[in-house]
């Protein structure tokens, strides 16, 4: 899952994205309302956080736009403590949540889950065989059996997962997966891709590769493993 988190207050920044990119998301920050309505213009997301009092653009004149082209990408608004009209001008311009400063950090980092839940139609705990992955906990298991994924592979196996049966290409692995700057192949997807496989093989659940297109996450005895 990406994330575009669009906060002035560098502080606030590092130690959200931080504890974000730990739970498996990719994360763009933007510390001003004119980069975020570019972001979100030009680039694919899951979610957006928005703090309210942005600089250049305010943070609900890009809530704004962002409805007004008709976009349903879910919105987490940030604002201050006594910011009660921009919290009520947030909600009835689309916001999907909102929290005030200051928050505590697991709090914020449930909404985030539950509002990536609610967009995907997933529920808190997918199960797929004998497979598991937990949104609520960041965590996969194997018949009880807790997985060691990075983090990258967390976020991989939530993207297949969560659209088992489909087809994923490897530009949608790409987008969802890598954040700005990040210098990431076909052939680095390829490499997540074959070790995820291999950690997942004894769970009855394989991934596909489907040559040319992309990967879809099934049950199935054995396939091709290239």
């Amino acid at each position: 899952m990406r994330i575009l988190l669009a906060e002035d207050d560098r502080i606030i920044a590092d130690g959200l994205g931080r504890s974000l990119r730990q739970g498996g998301y990719a994360v763009d920050w933007v510390d001003n309302g004119a980069d975020a309505d570019n972001a979100l213009t030009s680039g694919t997301y899951d979610l957006v956080i928005l703090d309210l009092g942005l600089p250049k653009l305010s943070g609900l004149d890009v809530l704004r736009r962002l409805r007004t082209r008709k976009s349903k990408l879910p919105v987490l608004i940030l604002t201050a403590l006594d910011g009660t009209n921009d919290r009520v001008k947030g909600l009835d311009l689309g916001a999907d949540d909102y929290m005030a400063k200051p928050f505590e950090l697991p709090e914020l980092e449930a909404r985030v889950r539950a509002l990536t839940r609610r967009s995907t139609g997933t529920t808190p705990v997918i199960e797929f065989g004998s497979l598991t992955f937990d949104q609520t906990d960041r965590c996969a298991l194997i018949k009880g059996e807790m997985l060691d994924l990075s983090a990258r592979e967390l976020g991989l196996l939530e993207i297949l997962i969560s659209r088992a049966g489909r087809l994923v290409s490897k530009d949608q692995l790409v987008e969802h997966l890598c954040e700005w700057g990040e210098e990431v192949s076909h052939n680095a997807i390829e490499v997540y891709v074959h070790r995820l496989r291999k950690k997942i093989e004894s769970s009855g659940v394989t991934i596909t590769t489907v040559r040319g297109l992309g990967y879809c996450f099934e049950k199935s005895a054995q396939k091709d493993k290239s």
